[in-house]
């Protein structure tokens, strides 16, 4: 340790959404506080949220929005600090927002109000944010230093800026996804060099990605959006799907993801409102003349259509529905109602919104995010293994878990 130290009682480490509002949390208690990034600006990843308007919250939270190995690990958190409280906060600032399907909040205007709100709160309090800070190495301190009397026990994190020491150490440094915008595994890194246990990680809320023909047929889609049903390993979930020049994206696919495992097929119901095969069979009585291709085109893409009839019923394509038996026309019923497909894989990190899994959440307290083995060591946000649906879930989180580390440092 060298005398030119410089200590705080909480130093966090990554200036997103987690660790932005775990440092004006803390300092609020009176704590000085020193938030350092590696990223040239802070909150990249709120900036370009829910299309530069940040999905902040959404109005209906459970725990059954959250996937993890402890299903149980963040009601706590979520319960301690809630959505009403987080849009009690974006009131009393003055930020316009209105809501979307399935109870999603978006600011009326940018994403950088939420940014605004945070740095603001950090500014009132007293933090101190540094960005563009590249961070060496963190050890620990044991014992009295007599060098330097504000910290004479925690963590020291050596920079190329300097030295800065604290009683309690946050890790909010976010996961994998979108390394463009800061992603990495430092958070990870850290957890294995203190022994905490890592969960295997994987990019979540992500693209499917579709290889060989029926890549090439997706691709010839892109663009085209339908309204669909889609499930796999049990997870269900209704929505947009849209094609892409790589396979199938939109809200849908992209909470299908989290679920889906490499190999396994996902199941997808073009027309989830309509009960398929009694209405071929009434078509059968009521447009007797005409073809499949053109009852479908009632309902779907043209585009898709066309795609759909080379894999569905190729050999009827101009035949009258009249003249297709009734067992032909079950089989078309059952593939657009259960439209079985094997993904190559996920289009990966570079574009995921979340990764699944993370430090395991056993290794800390529900209550305050600290490691049960390290004193003052406290991890948040993405980092730990909670991930939450599409649909303001994963901010939540960010919100409560740092709150709740904020209350404890």
């Amino acid at each position: 340790m060298t005398d030119t130290a410089t200590g705080y009682q909480v130093i966090i480490i990554g200036a997103g959404a987690a660790g932005l509002f775990c440092a004006a949390t803390a300092a609020e208690r009176g704590r000085s506080v020193l938030v350092l990034d590696c990223a040239n600006k802070v909150g990249k990843k709120i900036l370009m949220s829910g299309g530069g308007r940040c999905n902040f919250t959404n109005l209906d939270i459970t725990p059954a929005n959250f996937l993890s190995n402890n299903p149980h690990f963040c009601i706590s958190a979520l319960r301690r600090y809630t959505q009403w409280d987080f849009i009690d906060l974006v009131e009393r600032h003055g930020i316009a927002y209105h809501e979307r399907q399935h109870g999603e909040l978006f600011c009326d205007r940018s994403s950088k109000e939420i940014l605004s709100m945070l740095l603001a709160e950090c500014q009132r309090h007293g933090v101190s944010v540094r960005s563009g800070v590249t961070i060496d190495s963190v050890s620990s301190l044991t014992g009295p230093d007599r060098s330097d009397q504000t910290c004479k026990s925690g963590y020291a994190v050596h920079t190329k800026a300097g030295e800065y020491r604290c009683e309690s150490l946050v890790v909010a440094t976010g996961g994998l996804s979108i390394p463009t915008l800061g992603g990495s595994g430092f958070g990870y890194q850290l957890a294995e060099q203190f022994d905490l246990r890592l969960l295997p990680r994987s990019a979540a809320l992500v693209p499917f990605t579709f290889s060989g023909e029926l890549g090439e047929a997706f691709a010839s889609l892109s663009g085209t959006a339908v309204d669909v049903e889609m499930s796999c390993q049990g997870a269900n979930f209704r929505g947009n799907m849209l094609f892409t020049h790589r396979g199938i994206s939109g809200p849908c696919a992209l909470q299908l993801s989290s679920y889906w495992r490499p190999g396994q097929p996902i199941s997808i119901n073009l027309l989830p409102d309509s009960d398929i095969y009694p209405w071929l069979l009434r078509m059968k009585i009521e447009s007797p003349k005409t073809v499949l291709r053109t009852l479908f085109q009632q309902h779907l893409p043209k585009s898709l259509v066309q795609l759909l009839e080379l894999r569905f019923w190729p050999a009827k394509r101009e035949q009258p529905v009249a003249e297709i038996a009734s067992a032909d026309l079950a089989d078309v019923a059952r593939q657009c109602a259960d439209w079985q497909l094997v993904p190559a894989g996920t289009e990966g990190y570079r574009t995921a919104e979340v990764t699944l899994c993370g430090v395991d959440s056993d290794e800390l307290s529900s209550k305050t995010m600290m490691s049960r083995r390290h004193p003052g060591l406290y991890f948040i946000g993405e980092v730990i293994d909670v991930t939450g649906h599409l649909g303001g879930y994963n901010f939540q989180w960010a919100w409560s878990s740092g709150y709740a580390a904020g209350q404890a440092v």
